[in-house]
């Protein structure tokens, strides 16, 4: 009995204890009253800590009577004791003296404000040798920072795998010797915080522009700066004093379709293209508040994204074809035609035998948290499905390539998780060592008649042996005649490279998909497995033929990097599209009847010799579409040939979704042919092309309209 009241005295004890802690929020903003991000909020004599987000926002929780302190660097201390009210808003004031300090500079050593009273390291403007200039201009990208730092701050440690000029450059600075540990300091720029995931990113910044650098061990960064500087600190100023990171993506430059006229090109040769990493990139970007890069938007990603009711073919062929004709929505002189193809779809159980390796990039700049860490869990969804008959081998690399798991069954899949598990980030990124390795491996367990497939996931910023875009392409095209396929899987931003990625995987007969977040993670692993691993026709080529006794002018909308010669459809050596189990592919031309007068056309004189075709029985016929495709291990292509009447029909849920997402995207480019409709006319389309989004994949494109335009 006593033993009872005592254990029910300590659960109240307990119980009344964590019913005080609670949840305190806030905003942090200067005198002026302009929010502060990046503001460290810390429960004083404790790890409790947090920083505001880039409204100012911040919440954390603790108990009555502790004392919250918030720093921010050039700004005095706040301290604020926890009462009754869960709602602390704060103002900042300015303090010059927070910073001074003793200088060392290139001249020497000038005094500037008073010292401070714990252990920094600071360097002045650096001057590079002529030598050094002209790495700089070949490798602007890397060792701006850490050239200023390397050898001259006590405790700093400056890694540069192999040497090689343009690797990537991790700064430790408690003397950590280990380059596979994520212990990348706290970058303050010109009093901004910068996100873990810019690190890499912030090499770019011109030594010129430096005024100078402060470095801060890490048991005081972390008592001034708080938890996010438990590394170390590298506070850099400018000249200007306002210098801000610029993003270093990079983007395959688009030149947007224009109208061709029929009697000048009857024929449209492009093409499929199933990748859709265009479009989860630019959600991201969304969500985040970031301005979309007009080349990073590719309208034939963004339509493809989404799946839309096409049946499941029933000859042959391993794809059904599907046409339509309608009113265009935003341009009432105009026609929208839809050509969409349905891949047969394949159970899980029905798939033949895979033999997968993982091409994994474990370089520094995948230290973030949406990179390696948000990998290791998307390759965990994968091995979960695999089956006794798979088999998984994992490549990684960084300064060099090294096999970390040779071929193992999909039933052992504690040991390929546990595989994943112990993978680190750090060092520079020889992306083609590791290609070379990953494509030998493959060859070297190729299953006949099963799957055979390199799957790479990296933020493609390559920078160590063959790494250009050119290089890259190349290297693919001589790997492609293994026949193993290429998954590319991109991950993370800020220096993200969609460009040599779209490259790898456009050249090496496999899909490119960007995965921002674990549900991205679960649509390309978990629900379209069979057509991420499985390719159920290859060099899938459409050739459109329109008939200019009905149609005056054609544009393709999207597609721009996929665009072939016409004399390239018969060619069986030209290389074009995969076709996953179960995928779908969507092209859509707007194009001008004849007859119509539009200021898309600019006049032409008359030619002499070609005359309009009237071969007899076609007067009906809107455009005659051919395709043309091989086998997964054949190498010579099938043609299908599929006519579209001149019949316009009331359009389905699924088409006006398609043109909607399509409008959208031409409103991201700045298209000139959205007609200057409205994004409230996007929203309309969309929600009556919504359907049954048994996924709510369609659902959230809406709110993203809703949260760009708002």
């Amino acid at each position: 009995m006593k033993t009872c009241i005592t254990l029910i005295l300590l659960a109240f004890v307990i119980t009344t204890g964590i019913a005080q802690e609670k949840k305190i929020t806030g905003i942090v903003s200067d005198q002026s009253g302009m929010p502060l991000p990046g503001v460290n909020v810390i429960v004083k004599g404790s790890t409790n800590g947090t920083q505001s987000d880039f409204d100012g926002k911040y919440e954390i929780l603790s108990q009555a009577g502790d004392v919250l302190t918030y720093t921010y660097v050039g700004l005095k201390t706040v301290e604020y004791t926890v009462a009754t009210s869960t709602i602390i808003n704060v103002t900042m004031e300015e303090d010059a003296a927070c910073l001074e300090e003793v200088v060392v500079t290139a001249m020497g050593i000038r005094r500037e404000r008073r010292s401070m009273g714990y252990t920094i390291s600071t360097i002045g403007n650096y001057s590079p040798s002529a030598s050094q200039i002209k790495r700089q201009k070949q490798k602007t990208y890397h060792h701006s920072i850490s050239k200023m730092l390397q050898g001259k701050v006590s405790g700093a440690q400056i890694n540069n795998v192999n040497g090689n000029t343009g690797s990537n450059t991790n700064i430790f600075i408690r003397g950590n010797s280990s380059i596979n540990g994520n212990k990348q300091p706290l970058y303050i720029v010109d009093g901004v915080p910068i996100l873990s995931q810019y690190n890499s990113v912030i090499h770019s910044i011109n030594p010129k522009d430096i005024d100078f650098v402060n470095v801060y061990k890490s048991r005081k960064a972390r008592e001034i700066f708080g938890k996010s500087a438990k590394n170390g600190c590298i506070v850099i100023s400018t000249k200007p004093g306002n210098y801000r990171l610029e993003y270093d993506e990079s983007y395959a430059q688009i030149n947007e379709n224009s109208f061709e006229k029929v009697q000048l090109s009857p024929l449209s040769t492009f093409s499929i293209d199933v990748d859709k990493a265009s479009y989860s990139n630019i959600r991201r970007m969304i969500n985040n508040g970031q301005i979309v890069p007009f080349d990073a938007v590719k309208i034939e990603e963004m339509v493809n994204y989404f799946e839309y009711d096409y049946p499941q073919p029933q000859n042959e062929h391993p794809f059904s074809i599907n046409t339509e004709l309608v009113e265009t929505p935003w341009n009432k002189d105009t026609k929208l035609v839809r050509i969409g193809l349905q891949g047969k779809t394949y159970e899980n159980e029905e798939l033949p035998a895979a033999n997968l390796t993982f091409l994994i990039d474990v370089s520094g700049s995948m230290s973030s948290q949406n990179k390696l860490p948000l990998l290791k869990s998307a390759f965990k969804l994968l091995v979960n499905q695999l089956r006794s008959k798979d088999k998984v081998s994992i490549v990684v690399y960084a300064g060099a390539a090294g096999v970390v798991l040779k071929p193992t069954s999909g039933d052992n899949k504690e040991k390929i998780i546990k595989a994943l598990e112990n993978l680190q980030s750090g060092g520079s990124t020889a992306g083609g060592q590791g290609i070379e390795l990953a494509y030998k491996l493959a060859e070297k367990n190729f299953v006949k008649n099963g799957s055979n497939r390199v799957i790479l996931a990296t933020d493609g910023d390559f920078n160590v042996g063959a790494s250009s875009d050119k290089a890259m392409k190349i290297l693919i095209e001589e790997k492609r005649q293994t026949g193993v396929f290429l998954s590319v899987l991109g991950f993370g931003y800020g220096n993200y490279k969609d460009s040599k990625l779209e490259i790898l995987a456009d050249k090496g007969n496999g899909n490119h998909a960007y995965i921002d977040n674990m549900q991205e993670a679960q649509k390309v692993f978990g629900k379209e497995f069979g057509g991420t691993l499985y390719t159920i026709a290859k060099d899938v080529k459409i050739q459109v033929e329109f008939n200019q006794n009905k149609v005056q002018a054609y544009r393709l909308i999207g597609y721009e990097n996929r665009l072939l010669n016409d004399e390239d459809f018969k060619d069986d050596a030209k290389d074009a599209g995969e076709l996953g189990s179960g995928h779908t592919v969507t092209a859509l031309y707007e194009i001008i009847p004849v007859g119509v007068d539009s200021k898309y056309l600019k006049n032409v004189d008359n030619l002499k010799y070609a005359k309009a075709n009237t071969v007899k029985g076609n007067s009906d016929e809107l455009l005659t579409v051919k395709f043309r495709y091989k086998k997964p291990d054949e190498d010579q292509s099938i043609e299908i040939i599929h006519v579209l009447n001149d019949e316009v029909i009331k359009a389905s849920e699924d088409f006006k979704f398609a043109a909607a997402v399509a409008l959208f995207g031409m409103q991201l480019r700045k298209s000139q042919y959205f007609n200057e409709a409205k994004a409230r006319d996007v929203l309309t389309l969309a929600e009556s092309g919504r359907g049954n989004d048994k996924n709510g994949y369609r659902a959230e494109f809406i709110r993203l309209i809703k949260s760009y335009t708002n």
